[in-house]
């Protein structure tokens, strides 16, 4: 906090921030002094911003580590049904300010920081992002650890620790230039590396059918080195664990096949296999069939269930001793949950560890393997369903292609045995794709190695058992469910928009952070001028507050009276941001042609990052700095409209922009959106949506009333009978439109590139002739829609009223319920919100 509270403001936010009690103070910055002294060997004549910082997260940490002790032996004496959530990517962004508001010693550190002479923002804004994942599966996974952990369940994030992140993206003349984020240059506060825990993972090789069963030889080892991070749930004293693995090479690595001279180079070569943990790869909703993937698949996978395993034979803390050997009981004890195919190998190494190391016959195995498994499928773009060619897998993983024919072939029999004769279907449903080049379909071993296949939002779940999935949907019905995503409100309102949930607490208390369901007791006050009042004043401090931020950065003055209208989120054809474009270049027109008139001021802002090497993606990026260019320099316009592209979009700039939103942007074609998480942060933190019914913006539309939100265009039902009928024809639109070819002829001609008259003809291309996602039939529905938007934000009392209905219907939409839904009806444990024991009280 830049400034110190007043007496008032403190009072108010006694609550939400916890106590800043004198001793809790003074015990902080003795704590704080200590560090900076012990761990960082400083003093404050030499101290930084940097040290600062870590001499606060490390007193910070210091509250967490009783309670992480605690809750690990909480579990060993329990016993509980443990999950382990494995996936590629967990998008944490920063940990110090969500650690303070779990612990509720947000008011204290603020307290003690200001007593210090120090700037509790400034020394937040010293620790990097852990940007561990793309966009929305990545960040899905980190909401989904809070929830887990303020839901005391016994879970576990496993993962890879990426060395280098998804890119910092830099826009230099308006292109998309991406740099290596080196985010642990300066070490990582929140990590603690277990190198007693370090376990083999093979490689390579081959395989040896022998009297014992089979062998995997001659293989090539890799060692994975966990680093775990503390997860605290809410104020309940549990802090749950994520460990990511990090490659290293063995000790003997290239020296067994010693040769003179060559030792030198076989120390150089050690890279090679640690290369494995390095990087991130940068695509969303994209699947690149590289080896270093597959390898980096198969390593989180085969060094997680050494874990499993491990930790399902152990009885007691502390004690490595082997008590369970029965592994009929591990369904209940574990549960695997797969986020997304890129853990699929998960099903066939469990196989090779139950079958040739511990000697199960293969029926129990299966059985075994199966009821510990689920899957959740996050999207239905054909370009993303991951295949892997069957000769890199023969190479890399040559047993585990074996027990993948196997399953295919029983699993064959079994669909032979229900559907006998139909030759096609088993075609369709076979875990390897015949033609040119043989390939896994990854998809199809997760469906068939789990007891729970999800969705992640109704209209999504509907569309697998229709579309993508209906063969194995009509085979086993009972397999497939729903699990609409949520997001954690602990980061995505009380700490990033503290203002908005003092306002909410003043009304209705402060148990909606543990049961988000109690917003809709909101709804009684949707007439009361004052709380009307207090909404719009804390939206009104937010876009001030990002104002400035902007102001800094883009050297653009902003109207803090327009209207915030956003589209943030992975730049891609199925998202629509040409869509935007196309409204963005129309308003321009229409202000330009009508100067005079009252125009809605909006501030348009885009950002995302773009693969890099996804051309059309980054094409699109140039066209928005482009179109900011011409109309943010044109006296005509003014401040009544500017475009803005965010530059960096992360976890830590959705914190400070979304607050401040007042439009949310989730227009991607019906049908494309598996469920979408964004839209729900912008609706939870006060702003409006336009949108298609796509992912969760239906059941957005359901809970805060379809009248409250600006739903336009085709639904999914109306691009299906287009495709089936006369199809989509970009050229009708174009010219029976005029302000649409108007806008259009602009980008053709070089109106947004005069340099470069024809910058943008591959963009102009794809919009006429091989358009997927059908931007111009949504063309019309989108601007009359936005006329609509624009003459509601001319009355900020029904605007503010419409926010409200829309925060009240936020309820479902909290990884709480979504996390309790996966617990209840896949998992097979029970959520619970008792607190356990602090580390100072005795356990029961």
């Amino acid at each position: 906090m830049s400034k110190p509270f007043s007496d008032h403001d403190k009072r108010k936010q006694i609550s939400v921030r916890g106590l800043a009690g004198v001793e809790n103070v003074a015990e902080l910055k003795v704590a704080f002094n200590r560090h900076l002294h012990f761990t960082l060997v400083k003093d404050r004549n030499v101290a930084n911003k940097r040290d600062y910082y870590f001499a606060l997260a490390n007193t910070v940490r210091d509250h967490l580590v009783g309670r992480w002790i605690r809750t690990q032996q909480y579990y060993y004496e329990k016993d509980p049904k443990r999950v382990y959530y494995i996936s590629l990517e967990f998008y944490m962004g920063r940990t110090l300010q969500n650690t303070m508001v779990n612990l509720a010693l947000e008011n204290a550190c603020d307290e003690a920081i200001y007593q210090l002479g120090l700037d509790m923002e400034e020394l937040e804004d010293m620790e990097e992002d852990a940007g561990l994942g793309n966009g929305g599966l990545g960040r899905l996974a980190a909401c989904f650890l809070d929830s887990m952990a303020s839901l005391g369940l016994a879970a576990y994030g496993y993962g890879i620790r990426y060395e280098f992140g998804i890119f910092n993206q830099k826009i230099v003349n308006g292109w998309q230039v991406e740099e290596a984020d080196d985010w642990l240059r300066y070490g990582n506060p929140w990590e603690k590396a277990r190198p007693e825990y370090m376990r083999a993972v093979k490689f390579y090789g081959r395989t040896e059918h022998t009297p014992d069963g089979v062998k995997w030889v001659d293989t090539q080892v890799v060692l994975a080195l966990p680093y775990d991070t503390p997860i605290p749930g809410y104020r309940n004293n549990i802090v749950n664990t994520m460990r990511l693995w990090s490659a290293k090479a063995p000790c003997d690595f290239n020296l067994k096949d010693f040769n003179v001279g060559g030792y030198i180079q076989a120390v150089l070569d050690r890279n090679l296999c640690e290369n494995i943990s390095r990087v991130l790869y940068p695509n969303d909703n994209f699947f690149e069939g590289k080896e270093l993937r597959l390898k980096q698949e198969y390593f989180v996978v085969a060094a997680t269930l050494q874990d499993v395993v491990r930790r399902f034979k152990a009885s007691k803390f502390g004690s490595r001793e082997v008590v369970r050997t029965d592994f009929a009981e591990l369904p209940n004890k574990v549960a695997i949950q797969l986020n997304d195919t890129h853990p699929a190998m998960a099903i066939p190494e469990l196989m090779r560890v139950l079958v040739d190391e511990e000697k199960l016959g293969w029926d129990k195995a299966w059985d075994v393997c199966v009821r510990t498994c689920a899957y959740t499928n996050h999207t239905v773009l054909p370009e993303a369903l991951e295949r892997w060619p069957i000769d890199l897998f023969h190479h890399l993983l040559p047993r585990h292609l074996e027990i993948i024919f196997e399953i295919n072939h029983r699993f064959m029999e079994y669909v032979a045995s229900k559907f006998p004769g139909d030759h096609d279907r088993m075609r369709r449903m076979s875990l390897i794709e015949e033609g040119g080049c043989k390939k896994v379909n990854m998809a199809h071993l997760c469906i068939v190695g789990s007891h729970a296949v999800n969705g992640v939002a109704r209209i999504h779940s509907e569309i697998l058992i229709a579309t993508l999935f209906k063969d194995f949907y009509e085979l086993d019905p009972h397999k497939f469910q729903n699990k609409t995503n949520g997001i954690t409100p602990r980061r995505w309102l009380v700490m990033c928009n503290p203002g908005l949930a003092e306002v909410i607490a003043e009304k209705i208390g402060e148990e909606f952070i543990r049961d988000l369901d109690q917003l809709k007791r909101l709804l009684k006050f949707i007439n009361d001028d004052a709380f009307i009042r207090d909404i719009a004043k804390v939206k009104q401090e937010n876009k001030l507050k990002f104002a400035v931020h902007l102001e800094e950065h883009y050297k653009v003055k902003i109207n803090p009276q327009s209207m915030f209208d956003f589209q943030v989120k992975r730049i891609h054809e199925y998202k629509r941001q040409l869509l935007n474009c196309l409204h963005m270049i129309t308003y321009y027109n229409r202000i330009k042609k009508e100067p005079n008139k009252h125009w809605t001021p909006r501030t348009i802002m885009v950002g995302g990052k773009a693969a890099p090497g996804y051309h059309t993606a980054k094409m699109i990026i140039r066209l928005i700095t482009a179109i900011g260019e011409v109309v943010n320099h044109d006296p005509v316009v003014g401040d009544r409209l500017k475009v803005i592209f965010l530059e960096n979009y992360r976890v830590t700039l959705a914190e400070k922009a979304i607050p401040s939103a007042d439009l949310s942007e989730q227009i991607s074609t019906a049908g494309t959106e598996a469920s979408g998480t964004g839209n729900m942060k912008f609706m939870l933190n006060g702003a409006l949506t336009i949108g298609t019914m796509d992912g969760a913006n239906v059941e957005m539309a359901e809970e805060a009333g379809e009248e409250n939100l600006f739903i336009f265009g085709m639904r999914v039902e109306d691009v299906d009978a287009m495709d089936a009928g006369k199809g989509y024809h970009a050229s009708e639109y174009y010219n029976r439109i005029p302000e649409l070819k108007q806008a259009m002829d602009q980008i053709a001609g070089g109106f947004f590139s005069p340099k470069q008259p024809d910058l943008f003809k591959e963009l102009v291309d794809l919009l006429m002739h091989h358009d997927r996602f059908k931007v111009f039939a949504d063309y019309e529905a989108y601007i009359k829609c936005q006329d609509k938007v624009n003459q509601l934000y001319k009355n900020p009392k029904e605007w503010t009223k419409m926010v409200i209905h829309n925060i009240a219907g936020c309820g479902k939409f909290s990884s709480d319920r979504t996390i309790a839904q996966y617990a209840r009806e896949i998992w097979g444990m029970e959520p619970s919100l008792e607190k356990i024991p602090a580390p100072d009280e005795k356990l029961k």
